[in-house]
Protein backbone atom coordinates (compact mmCIF):
# COMPACT_ATOMS: atom_id res chain seq x y z
CA UNK A 1 0.00 0.00 0.00
CA UNK A 2 1.52 3.04 -0.99
CA UNK A 3 2.14 5.96 1.68
CA UNK A 4 -0.13 8.52 -0.27
CA UNK A 5 -3.12 10.73 0.19
CA UNK A 6 -5.80 9.36 -1.90
CA UNK A 7 -8.28 13.26 -2.13
CA UNK A 8 -5.13 15.20 -1.81
CA UNK A 9 -1.90 13.26 -3.26
CA UNK A 10 0.50 14.16 -0.37
CA UNK A 11 3.12 11.69 -0.26
CA UNK A 12 6.63 11.25 1.57
CA UNK A 13 9.41 13.97 1.49
CA UNK A 14 12.85 13.63 1.88
CA UNK A 15 15.19 15.49 4.26
CA UNK A 16 17.73 15.63 6.62
CA UNK A 17 18.13 14.76 10.34
CA UNK A 18 20.72 16.99 12.14
CA UNK A 19 22.48 15.29 14.79
CA UNK A 20 24.24 17.97 17.66
CA UNK A 21 27.52 18.00 15.70
CA UNK A 22 25.46 18.97 12.68
CA UNK A 23 26.15 15.82 10.59
CA UNK A 24 23.54 15.02 8.08
CA UNK A 25 22.20 11.64 7.29
CA UNK A 26 19.20 11.28 4.97
CA UNK A 27 15.63 10.77 6.32
CA UNK A 28 11.86 10.71 4.98
CA UNK A 29 8.75 12.38 6.33
CA UNK A 30 5.65 10.13 6.17
CA UNK A 31 2.36 11.92 5.82
CA UNK A 32 -0.13 11.35 8.32
CA UNK A 33 -2.33 9.04 6.44
CA UNK A 34 -5.50 7.99 8.26
CA UNK A 35 -7.85 4.85 7.45
CA UNK A 36 -11.55 6.58 7.28
CA UNK A 37 -15.20 5.99 5.70
CA UNK A 38 -16.80 8.91 4.55
CA UNK A 39 -20.31 9.07 4.48
CA UNK A 40 -21.57 10.25 0.61
CA UNK A 41 -24.94 11.97 1.03
CA UNK A 42 -25.88 11.48 -2.55
CA UNK A 43 -24.81 7.93 -3.10
CA UNK A 44 -26.80 7.36 0.66
CA UNK A 45 -23.24 5.14 1.74
CA UNK A 46 -19.80 4.60 3.36
CA UNK A 47 -16.54 5.12 1.17
CA UNK A 48 -13.59 3.84 2.55
CA UNK A 49 -10.38 5.75 2.01
CA UNK A 50 -6.92 6.16 3.42
CA UNK A 51 -6.05 9.87 3.50
CA UNK A 52 -4.13 12.40 5.60
CA UNK A 53 -5.56 14.53 8.45
CA UNK A 54 -4.89 17.41 6.48
CA UNK A 55 -7.73 16.37 3.73
CA UNK A 56 -9.95 15.01 6.75
CA UNK A 57 -9.95 18.18 7.91
CA UNK A 58 -10.68 20.03 4.13
CA UNK A 59 -13.41 17.51 3.90
CA UNK A 60 -14.93 18.83 6.98
CA UNK A 61 -14.53 22.44 6.30
CA UNK A 62 -15.83 22.41 2.63
CA UNK A 63 -19.41 20.44 3.65
CA UNK A 64 -18.87 17.02 3.12
CA UNK A 65 -17.53 14.28 0.73
CA UNK A 66 -19.50 15.08 -1.92
CA UNK A 67 -18.80 19.11 -1.81
CA UNK A 68 -15.21 18.43 -1.80
CA UNK A 69 -14.99 16.02 -4.54
CA UNK A 70 -16.67 18.02 -6.44
CA UNK A 71 -14.12 21.23 -6.07
CA UNK A 72 -11.10 18.64 -6.13
CA UNK A 73 -8.74 18.53 -9.39
CA UNK A 74 -8.85 14.78 -10.68
CA UNK A 75 -5.07 14.94 -11.57
CA UNK A 76 -4.43 15.11 -6.98
CA UNK A 77 -7.09 11.81 -7.26
CA UNK A 78 -6.16 8.25 -6.87
CA UNK A 79 -8.36 5.85 -8.83
CA UNK A 80 -10.54 4.69 -6.06
CA UNK A 81 -11.33 8.51 -5.35
CA UNK A 82 -11.91 9.39 -9.30
CA UNK A 83 -14.58 6.33 -9.81
CA UNK A 84 -16.46 7.79 -6.31
CA UNK A 85 -16.30 11.64 -7.88
CA UNK A 86 -18.01 10.21 -10.81
CA UNK A 87 -20.22 8.28 -9.07
CA UNK A 88 -21.75 11.06 -7.38
CA UNK A 89 -21.81 13.32 -10.30
CA UNK A 90 -23.97 10.37 -12.10
CA UNK A 91 -26.22 11.00 -9.01
CA UNK A 92 -26.39 14.34 -8.89
CA UNK A 93 -27.68 14.11 -12.35
CA UNK A 94 -29.99 11.75 -12.25
CA UNK A 95 -31.29 13.17 -9.08
CA UNK A 96 -32.31 16.84 -10.62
Amino acid sequence: MSRRCELTGKGPMVGNNSSHANNKTKRRYLPNLNDVTLQSESLKRGIKLRISAHALRSVDHRGGLDAYLAKAKDTDLSAAALKVKKEIAKALTAEA
